[in-house]
């Protein structure tokens, strides 16, 4: 049965076979299981950091639509990887999307969103104008939760593509999720507020996310001068400025 079972593969093109030698009972432990048999030509583990590292924006694109690599993809209606100018002179990075951003498929696009373009005209910003805007991870977290830690390394070989790809001169972190993506550490806000940090070489600066100002107005004064520090980074001289409150 064997020879003929060779005679139909080598017709097929699929002869000769190879196994793997038996392990000696020297070499094997008492009761250990076999290792399982090498099958000739099967592809290598395909690296998926690797991968999406050297992906452009459309197959970065595709990528984040298809992705199953967490939980989070089940309940989203879309991923929603970034939106603005793909050559920014300032990024900056947010949680996750929330209800409306599932539904629209574009970062801060509710309340949330208005009050980020509030901030960003405050110190002479427009979205989409040297401006990109993206989040930690691109799938809806459930009831608007903080994403959990395997969610987020999920995503962030998506993330240091997008930075890659986009090489903004300052990042802007909103939020302590965002903050401790990009720094890989973990973040309190008010000790990282008002210093000058890195990400890969790139200066980074952290600061409240919106909903978070929504929710606590009186931190909007901080807010602001969060945002002051980060145009005196952009500008190369970080010197924080007076408090002022953004409308909204």
């Amino acid at each position: 049965m064997s020879r003929r079972r060779d005679s139909v593969l080598r017709e097929m093109g699929l002869a000769p076979l190879w196994k793997l030698r038996a392990p000696s009972a020297a070499a094997a432990p008492a009761g250990a299981e076999p290792p399982p048999a090498a099958t000739v030509g099967a592809p290598a583990p395909v690296d998926r950091a690797a991968a999406i590292a050297a992906m452009a924006w459309d197959e970065l694109r595709e990528s984040v639509a298809a992705c199953r690599a967490c939980g989070l993809c089940r309940a989203r209606k879309q991923a929603v990887l970034g939106v603005g100018d793909l050559h920014p002179d300032w990024l900056f990075v947010g949680e996750g999307p929330g209800a409306e951003e599932d539904a629209k498929g574009e970062p801060f696009v509710g309340q949330a969103g208005r009050l980020l373009d509030a901030m960003l005209a405050a110190i002479g910003l427009q979205r989409g104008r040297e401006v990109y805007i993206a989040n930690a991870v691109k799938c809806r977290p459930p009831d608007n939760r903080t994403p959990e830690p395997d969610e987020i390394a999920a995503c962030r070989p998506y993330l240091a593509r997008q930075i890659e790809l986009l090489a903004p001169k300052l990042i802007v972190a909103l939020g302590r999720p965002a903050a401790q993506t990009l720094l890989d550490r973990e973040v309190k806000i008010a000790a990282e507020r008002g210093k000058l940090l890195h990400y890969r070489g790139t200066p980074l600066v952290v600061t409240y996310h919106p909903a978070y100002l929504l929710r606590n107005l009186g931190d909007k004064a901080r807010a602001w001068e969060d945002l002051c520090f980060a145009r005196a980074a952009y500008q190369g001289s970080a010197k924080p400025s007076g408090a002022q409150v953004f409308p909204g």
